[in-house]
C-alpha cells in the first residue's frame, strides 16, 4: 500500500515539473525585452489613404504573446497607387527591359527582357527550357485569368510547361486584404519564426508598405521553375496571384519611402508586428553591420527596427521580434 501511495505521489511530482517546464518555457518565449528604451508607435499617417479601401480605425486584438493591445486595423485595396504596375513578361524575344520585368536569382536581380527568354536554357542549364515560338519569336505567356489561376497552381499541369505566368491587376480589382498592427510594438526576448505552410505557427506575411501593398514571404521559386514556368517580378519587385493580389517580394526603391534626416536609411513601411521597416543602406551606400538574426537592431530615434534584404535575395526580414497579431 505504501508502495502505491509513494508512486502515486511520484507521478504527481513529476506532472507538476513537466508542467512548470512547459508552463517556464511558453513564458520565456512570449517574454516581453524590458530593455528597450524606445518605441516608436505605428504612424497611421505614413500610410497612402488611396491605398485604402476604409479609413484606419483603431481596434482591440490579442497578439501572439497573449496580451490584448490596441491595433490599427488596415483595409487595403493591394494596389499601389505611387508606382506602376508591370509589365512582367515580354512580347517577344527581341524585346528590351522596358517590355519586361526582372527575376531573383543567387542575390542578383535579372532583367526579364526578350534576350532572356530567348537565353532561359543556358540560364537554368537546362535545354527543355523554350518560352517562346521560334518561328516568330513570340513569348509564350497565360493571356486570360483562367490560364494565370491554373498557371499559378503549385499543380500546374504539363500544358503549361515553358508559360510565363502574367497575371493582370485587373483579375484581382475587386480584392482587398485587412491586416492588423499593433499601435504601440511589443518587443520579445526571443525571435518568432516565420511559417510557410498551414500547420506552421508563425506568421507568413512580413509587412506592408506605406502604399498598402503586402511585403510577403519569400517566392516558390523552386516550385515555379520544377513547372519550367517563370512568374516575374516587375520592376517594383512586385507580381500578381488571385489569392494574395499584388504583393512585394523585392523592395525595389519604387514604392514610397520617408528620409531620414541624419543620414540614416529610409523607411518603407512597417513590419507585421509594428516595427518599422527600413531600406537596407543609408544615404551612404551602407549597410548596417550591426543587424540581429532578424535583421533588425535599435537606435535612439527609430527604437527597434528592421532592414531589408536585398533585391535579389527573395527575402525581407528573417525573423520577428515583436508580437503579432495571430
Amino acid at each position: 500500500m505504501k508502495n502505491k501511495k509513494f508512486k502515486i505521489e511520484k507521478i504527481a511530482v513529476l506532472i507538476v515539473i513537466v508542467l512548470i517546464t512547459f508552463g517556464c518555457s511558453k513564458d520565456s518565449e512570449n517574454a516581453v525585452d524590458t530593455t528597450v528604451s524606445t518605441v516608436v508607435k505605428v504612424n497611421s499617417d505614413n500610410f497612402i489613404l488611396a491605398g485604402l479601401a476604409e479609413p484606419i480605425s483603431i481596434v482591440s486584438k490579442t497578439l501572439s504573446n497573449g496580451t490584448t493591445v490596441d491595433c490599427y486595423k488596415i483595409v487595403s485595396k493591394g494596389t499601389p497607387t505611387d508606382h506602376a504596375m508591370g509589365p512582367w513578361c515580354p512580347t517577344n524575344i527581341s524585346d528590351g527591359a522596358d517590355a519586361g520585368g526582372i527575376w531573383l536569382k543567387d542575390g542578383n536581380v535579372y532583367d526579364v527582357d526578350g534576350a532572356f527568354i530567348k537565353n532561359l536554357a543556358t540560364f537554368f542549364s537546362d535545354p527543355t527550357w523554350m518560352m517562346y515560338k521560334s518561328s516568330t519569336g513570340e513569348v509564350i505567356k497565360t493571356k486570360t485569368q483562367a490560364e494565370c489561376q491554373a498557371a499559378a497552381n503549385p499543380s500546374v499541369g504539363p500544358e503549361y510547361k515553358n508559360f510565363c505566368v502574367e497575371c493582370l491587376p485587373s483579375y484581382v480589382a475587386n480584392l482587398t486584404q485587412t491586416y492588423y498592427l499593433p499601435v504601440s510594438p511589443v518587443k520579445l526576448t526571443n525571435s518568432i519564426q516565420f511559417g510557410m505552410g498551414p500547420q506552421s505557427s508563425g506568421p507568413s506575411l512580413r509587412g506592408i508598405a506605406f502604399n498598402g501593398v503586402r511585403f510577403d514571404a519569400p517566392a516558390p521559386v523552386s516550385i515555379i521553375l520544377a513547372a519550367y514556368t517563370l512568374a516575374p517580378f516587375d520592376d517594383a519587385g512586385g507580381h500578381i496571384n488571385l489569392g494574395a493580389g499584388y504583393h512585394y517580394h523585392a523592395a525595389n526603391g519604387k514604392s514610397k519611402e520617408i528620409a531620414q534626416t541624419d543620414g540614416h536609411a529610409p523607411m518603407i513601411g512597417y513590419a507585421i508586428d509594428g516595427h518599422g521597416l527600413y531600406a537596407r543602406l543609408d544615404t551612404k551606400g551602407a549597410e548596417s553591420t550591426d543587424l540581429d538574426e532578424c535583421r533588425g537592431h535599435s537606435d535612439a530615434i527609430r527604437g527597434y527596427h528592421y532592414h531589408v534584404d536585398k533585391a535579389g535575395a527573395n527575402n525581407f526580414i528573417n525573423c520577428l521580434k515583436g508580437a503579432y497579431v495571430n
